[in-house]
């Protein structure tokens, strides 16, 4: 089964609030960049990419949780961070039954989320460039 066909399954075995608060999460994080690659990771985990982790998705008893791998460098502009407060890198969005899903709020933070990968991308590309040349003038000396 491929990510999306996992990922489908899980919101289908999810038969109450949960699911139904997956797939709103789920497309909102699709719907925000196309570039936004779906995964299954850790043992039943989507998992979503754009140049590096965006966000996981868990459902749990009680919640469905989001976590941003780098949550603490967003911008939340609308505060949907509710978990994960303390920590100096991830930040999570707890949903809770009754909670509604914030879609242009979580729109923009993914937006957000998929600029700072982009933007570490472009910063290790261009070191890796400056390595190579310097490496380069070093034997040509």
């Amino acid at each position: 089964m491929n990510p999306a066909e996992n990922i489908d399954r899980l919101i289908d075995e999810l038969a109450d609030w949960r699911g139904d608060t997956l797939a709103a999460v789920r497309r909102c994080i699709r719907q925000a960049d196309p570039a936004i690659v779906e995964q299954w990771k850790w043992m039943g985990s989507p998992t979503w990419y754009c140049e590096g982790i965006i966000a996981v998705g868990n459902a749990h008893k009680e919640k469905v949780k989001l976590t941003f791998s780098h949550g603490a460098s967003l911008p939340d502009p609308d505060h949907l961070f509710n978990a994960g407060l303390g920590g100096k890198v991830w930040r999570a969005i707890d949903f809770f039954e009754g909670d509604k899903v914030n879609t242009r709020a979580l729109k923009a933070l993914v937006a957000a989320a998929v600029d700072f990968n982009r933007s570490k991308a472009r910063m290790k590309t261009r070191a890796s460039s400056r390595a190579r040349a310097k490496a380069v003038g070093d034997t040509q000396e």
